[in-house]
């Protein structure tokens, strides 16, 4: 008898084996959530993975704000300080060559040696500044516009003297025409140096005190988290505490608190620098050039001798800028001296109220010299402004402006010393805050596994 054997099946089209399809990611997910021990294990992940990140990301937002703070002190600022004197320098040179030509050959050493030391410093600042100012920024061009400027005016000025000393009118011609060079070229062109300067400082300041939003909105996420698997062992297992889940909350509060006074600490510090040194300062600097421009004004004037009204207009001007006293009907105007005196802090308010004393005598004192000038009186308004002879130095109006000067410029030493005060540091409690911050949020995230591997040993 014959046994037929079954055909086997014939094999598909193409002669491929059939699929077996694997299950996805969220099948896996779904598969693994069944159980308790995976629902712990995807627990232990995610709280792992929260905690990490909350410390990743608060310790580098905080090492920013601490190169931010760093870069207040050692760069922005001191660069900022060094515009606003290259711009102070230049006005002092400009009206310290105007005095030393009114005196001719009579001219004092102190005020040769004054103005040779402006152009000095004021050379020596640009160069310094040029070498940290990058290639592709707007500043190169200011100062190489310095850099080629001062040099010329220099030689403006020497020509002066020289013609000045042999007598030639032609040197107050010289003399006058330098000062329009200093006035439209390159002060003009320290002031937007020193505007810029101020801008990057400013930049750096709102930086550092940025308030780190993300990593206070990660570790709230991972304390909510925390707590949610904890009150879901709590309802699953009647267990109170669970150390390890405990600590690990305790490290992320810990954590973000530390966050909390680094940032506050960091915001604070700056806030009272910029306050009490950084926002006086740039107020007093104003003030500075404001008086060496009437102190130009008034000694072009004399220059002149009087044949233009251009700089008569340029003092009232200027003093209109520092100070206007009060009038029977209103208050004065706050002009660049007066708001120096109203935001500077306690130990300068004195130095600069003992400044304004002296400005308001320098005024009245260029007053009288304007009235024995228009009595016909040249060489005695000129002797009452400026004069080589030390019993009658005193007396002018070159030595109110001499000490109003002096006054301003101890008030800005202590109040650049207050900023760098406040600011000093800062960086450094910054930088401890952030790997304070890491380490705790690795803390937490080996606390985390360790309590839910205690939970997991229970169902081997």
């Amino acid at each position: 008898m014959r046994i037929e054997r079954p055909e086997p099946p014939a094999p598909r089209s193409g002669g491929t084996e059939p699929e077996v399809r694997r299950p996805g990611p969220a099948t896996r997910l779904a598969r693994a959530t069944r159980t308790a021990p995976g629902r712990l294990r995807l627990a232990g992940t995610l709280l792992a993975v929260l905690t990490l990140a909350f410390g990743a990301l608060t310790a580098v937002q905080l090492n920013s704000r601490a190169a931010a703070a760093e870069r207040v002190v050692g760069s922005s600022q001191p660069l900022s300080q060094a515009a606003a004197d290259i711009n102070r320098s230049l006005a002092d040179a400009d009206a310290t060559a105007a005095s030393g030509f009114l005196l001719a050959g009579a001219e004092p050493r102190a005020v040769r040696e004054r103005y040779e030391q402006d152009l000095r410093t004021a050379s020596q600042l640009i160069s310094e500044a040029a070498s940290r100012a990058t290639t592709s920024s707007g500043l190169q061009e200011l100062l190489s516009t310095l850099n080629q400027k001062v040099p010329v005016y220099a030689g403006l000025v020497e020509t002066a003297r020289a013609n000045n000393r042999q007598g030639f009118p032609l040197g107050g011609a010289y003399q006058r025409y330098a000062s329009q060079q200093m006035r439209t070229e390159l002060l003009p062109a320290a002031a937007r140096l020193s505007a810029a300067q101020n801008e990057v400082l400013a930049d750096d300041i709102a930086d550092a005190r940025a308030t780190p939003w993300a990593g206070y909105a990660l570790g709230v996420v991972a304390l909510l988290a925390l707590a949610w698997v904890q009150l879901a062992l709590f309802r699953r297992t009647n267990r109170v505490f669970n150390i390890g889940l405990l600590a690990a909350s305790a490290s992320v509060l810990a954590a973000v608190l530390w966050l909390t006074v680094s940032a506050t600490g960091a915001d604070s510090a700056l806030g009272r620098g910029e306050r009490e040194g950084g926002a006086p300062l740039r107020a007093l600097n104003a003030a500075r050039v404001d008086v060496l421009t009437a102190r130009l004004a008034e000694n072009l004037h004399y220059v002149s001798r009087g044949s233009s009204s251009t700089y008569s207009k340029l003092w009232s001007e200027t003093t209109g800028r520092l100070y206007t006293r009060p009038a029977e009907a209103g208050a004065a105007v706050a002009g660049t001296l007066a708001q120096a005196e109203a935001m500077a802090p306690a130990d300068a308010r004195a130095t600069v109220e003992l400044a304004l004393r002296d400005y308001q005598q320098w005024t009245d004192r260029h007053t009288a010299a304007t009235a024995l000038e228009n009595q016909g009186d040249y060489q005695a308004a000129l002797d009452a402004t400026v004069t080589a002879k030390e019993a009658d130095a005193p007396r002018t109006a070159d030595a109110s402006f001499i000490a109003a000067d002096r006054e301003l410029a101890q008030a800005a030493v202590l109040e650049e010393g207050r900023f760098r005060d406040s600011a000093l540091g800062v960086d450094e409690d910054l930088r401890t805050a952030a790997a304070g911050v890491a380490a705790l949020g690795l803390a937490a995230a080996a606390a985390a596994l360790g309590g839910l591997g205690r939970r997991l040993a229970e169902y081997r």
